[in-house]
This record gives structure tokens, sequence and C-alpha cells, in this order.
């Protein structure tokens, strides 16, 4: 991380691995641009990884990715350290913070539709699993999007494969809000 000037805060390595794989269809090099993913191994690491990278440790400029309902813990853990981010979620998108609405998957399901998460299921050899889940009592009936996002946090390193190969999958005009703003900022727009 010798070369880093910009780290980028994330709660795991799925969501690690869906901002690298955007980042590269949007020919951005992260290690050109200085800028280092770190899957932090939860939010609540968040306080410990701002004391370590940010102002009062290396002094590198932050930025990130989390879930709705870890946004209050990456609020606290910035005010802390003196970065303050202002009301709402626009005071935390103006520090590079970004907010997914329930978390990524969803995010990514949502932009792609359950049809095209199905079509990346099917050339992964696994629809028929996600078929065998909505024939389940607890499954069956329920939204297939809500299906879909319980499939994916089902089964060993599932979120991780998944989510690059639903970032890939993505239309470029329809990345999701917080991936694209993260993104933007990362890339100086």
């Amino acid at each position: 991380m010798s070369d880093t000037r910009t780290v980028v805060l994330v709660e795991g390595v799925s969501d690690r691995s869906a901002v690298e794989a955007l980042a590269a269809r949007r020919g951005l090099d992260l290690a050109a641009e200085g800028v280092s993913v770190v899957a932090m191994g939860g939010a609540t690491n968040i306080g410990a990884h701002v004391g370590r990278f940010g102002p009062a440790g290396s002094g590198l400029r932050l930025a990130g990715l989390c879930d709705a309902g870890e946004e209050g813990d990456f609020r606290r853990a910035l005010e802390r350290a003196g970065l303050g981010p202002g009301p709402g979620r626009s005071g935390l998108e103006a520090l590079g913070f970004f907010v997914c609405v329930a978390d990524l998957e969803d995010e990514l399901i949502r932009a792609l539709g359950a049809a095209a998460v199905e079509r990346v299921l099917d050339a992964e050899g696994e629809l028929g699993s996600f078929r065998t889940l909505q024939r389940q009592p607890a499954w069956r009936g329920r939204d297939t999007h809500d299906q879909l996002r319980r499939f994916m946090g089902a089964g060993g390193g599932r979120k991780i494969r998944y989510s690059a190969l639903l970032a890939a999958a993505l239309d470029p005009d329809r990345v999701p809000r917080p991936l694209d703003g993260l993104l933007a900022c990362l890339s100086g727009r």
C-alpha cells in the first residue's frame, strides 16, 4: 500500500470484488490511481480502519460503501475522526461514502433484474440450486428478488463469487447509484 493515496473502506470481500470489477469495466485502474479497496471484515470495524488510514493514522483520503443498516456506524466513526459528515446521506457522499439501499446484493439484483441474474446463475451451473431454494416452504411464493438475495447470502463464498459476476453483467448505464457515485468519486468526475 506504499503508493496508496485513497483507501476505499467496504464491509466485506464481496463488496471489494464488485467495486474492483466495476472499476475495471470502466477502465479505471485503481492501482494506477493510488486507490486500495479494503474489506474490513464487517461494518463494525469501521472505527479501527478510519483510525488506521484516516487523519490520525496514515492521513490518506478515505471513501467507502456501506449497507443502509450500517450507515450510523460509518457516520459515527467519521465524526469521531474529525471528518464530520454533513447532515443526511448527501453529507456522507460529500466525503466519498455511499450507502446501498439494503445491501450491495440488493442493489445489483435490482439493477440487473431477476431474469438477468437468473441467466448469470444458469451460466454458473447454479440455476437448479436456486430453483430448489424457490421450492422450499419458507421461500415458496416469495418475490424472486428476495429469493435471489437469500440465495446469494447462502452457501460458502457465493456472495463473493457472484458480486463480481453480477457487476460484470451490468449494463454500463444501469450501475446502482451508490457504486456509480463511488466510482465517480474515485475517478475524479
